[in-house]
């Protein structure tokens, strides 16, 4: 999958706010959802025809099935429609929408030991796997996550507090393909032993609630999937000599201009 380019500057120091480079969403949930639903049920009828005409019946619902899950529609784009509703950029994920989860695990490491390794983010696909790469700039940061169907998703985020060793949270910038925000947060274990790692996620996934329930239709449980990250987390910081290293100057990735 063709990696999207995105346009950074710096001012005084800092990057400047630029917009991801893909389209922006222009399709609302109704829609979305009609899409996936008809989307899938062609895509599964075209697969069950050994034939010509239900190959492109497959195409024509795989189509679908990605206008659905990302909400963009490239005809809409070419003739300047929107139907989906304004997004405006102080948070990622309106309230009163989306999945939140919390998760916890105490592990046997210093607070400050796991803060780094979370920090270079470049790590976390090693224990998220539906996470694929991670790429960072500064605070800026591209995502690329495998989700259930069979789609690569990809969205840019920003780091919006960091307290080390206390705490890390994020969200993703407007015109992303997945909204979502999230926190970590580093606590020294009431028993003294080891630290305790609290995650703090909520995120909008594609097609909003029924894009959740699609995920769960085909055997993927968020809650549980970010449970088993958590335990995966553990286990490489408890045993990974790698993990324990020193952490390394977050390396600094250049995208070229589009």
């Amino acid at each position: 999958m063709a990696t999207t380019a995105i346009r950074s500057g710096h001012t005084n120091g800092r990057h400047a706010a630029a917009a991801p480079t893909w389209a922006a969403q222009n399709v609302n949930d109704m829609e979305r959802w009609a899409s996936i639903a008809g989307g899938g049920a062609l895509a599964l009828y075209g697969l069950s025809r050994s034939s010509v005409a239900g190959a492109l019946l497959a195409a024509l619902g795989g189509g679908l099935l990605y206008r659905g899950l990302t909400g963009r529609c490239s005809m809409y784009a070419a003739l300047g429609i929107s139907t989906a509703p304004p997004h405006g950029p102080a948070t990622s994920v309106p309230a009163g929408k989306g999945v939140k989860m919390q998760k916890s695990i105490q592990v046997n490491r210093p607070a400050m030991e796991l803060y780094r390794f979370w920090r270079n983010l470049g790590n976390v696909p090693k224990f998220m796997r539906h996470i694929q790469s991670v790429t960072t700039e500064g605070n800026w940061s591209r995502w690329v996550a495998h989700c259930p169907v069979g789609f690569n998703l990809q969205w840019d985020a920003e780091i919006i507090n960091d307290k080390p060793p206390e705490v890390i949270a994020w969200r993703s910038l407007p015109g992303s393909q997945v909204d979502s925000a999230g926190s970590v947060h580093f606590q020294p274990a009431s028993n003294g032993a080891g630290t305790r790692v609290t995650v703090i996620l909520k995120y909008d996934p594609p097609a909003g609630r029924f894009g959740a329930a699609l995920a769960e239709l085909f055997g993927h449980h968020p809650e549980a999937q970010l449970e088993e990250d958590l335990r995966r987390f553990k286990q490489l910081m408890e045993t990974s000599e790698t993990a324990k290293a020193p952490h390394p100057t977050m390396a600094r990735m250049n995208w070229p201009a589009p």
